[in-house]
């Protein structure tokens, strides 16, 4: 029997009209990193990295974020990444391809399903009916959104077929966040096109999964028969 804690972030935002925008790449997807049993050294690496970074100069007071985070940070934040190798999984929904009846269920539909399609698979890769299963997803959005997006993981939990205790914390309280969001970044940059040597070296080699249901960018999905 083992307690197994998943760390679960999203990435893209849920307007299918915006995917055309220059900054918006199309995806909406969740990611998520595992540690198995009690962390507390890897957790300690989050601490000690933001006090080095602080004697540097890089005053982290929510902690680390891949998207807004200097190249430096970036640099120091996946060689820890590197050296703890969690699991990462993700999912990602092209949401360019998505189909007909989907759209018509609206944004909060796409959330809920993004959700549905990665955890349960990953809960069922990850561990066995003995295990206690711990997932800490970020939270999400604003209040009203917020309790939707709630709701939506609680269901989807309450489906899956183990003892799961489901968190839902702000990212900046919670460096196993701070690593989904990174890992999660690393991936959605490689899948444009942008991977580099973050992805290469830091991500892909503990990558486990990248789930891709509706296709890509330059692959489409076959129609519902």
């Amino acid at each position: 029997m083992a307690d197994i804690y998943l760390y679960a972030d999203e990435t893209g935002n849920l307007d299918y009209d915006a995917v055309a925008a220059p900054t918006e790449s199309g995806y909406f997807g969740f990611g998520t990193v595992m540690f198995e049993n009690a962390h507390g050294d890897a957790l300690w690496r989050g601490h000690e990295l933001r006090t080095t970074l602080a004697a540097q100069g890089f005053q982290l007071p929510s902690g680390f974020h891949a998207k807004n985070d200097s190249v430096a940070t970036r640099n120091e934040m996946f060689a820890v990444i590197r050296d703890l190798a969690p699991r990462v999984d993700t999912t990602f929904l092209y949401k360019t391809n998505a189909y007909d009846y989907v759209r018509a269920r609206g944004q909060m539909y796409l959330y809920k399903l993004a959700w549905y399609l990665h955890i349960k698979e990953v809960v069922r890769r990850v561990s066995s009916s003995s295990d206690r299963v711990v997932i800490i997803a970020g939270s999400f959005g604003t209040r009203a959104r917020a309790s939707q997006a709630r709701e939506a993981i609680q269901d989807v939990c309450n489906q899956i077929d183990r003892r799961v205790t489901l968190c839902e914390w702000d990212a900046s309280t919670s460096w196993g966040l701070q690593v989904a969001d990174y890992a999660l970044w690393g991936v959605h940059r490689h899948l444009v096109g942008k991977g580099g040597a973050w992805f290469r070296e830091s991500v892909e080699p503990s990558l486990a999964t990248m789930f891709t249901p509706w296709g890509t960018a330059g692959r489409s999905v076959p129609a519902i028969p």
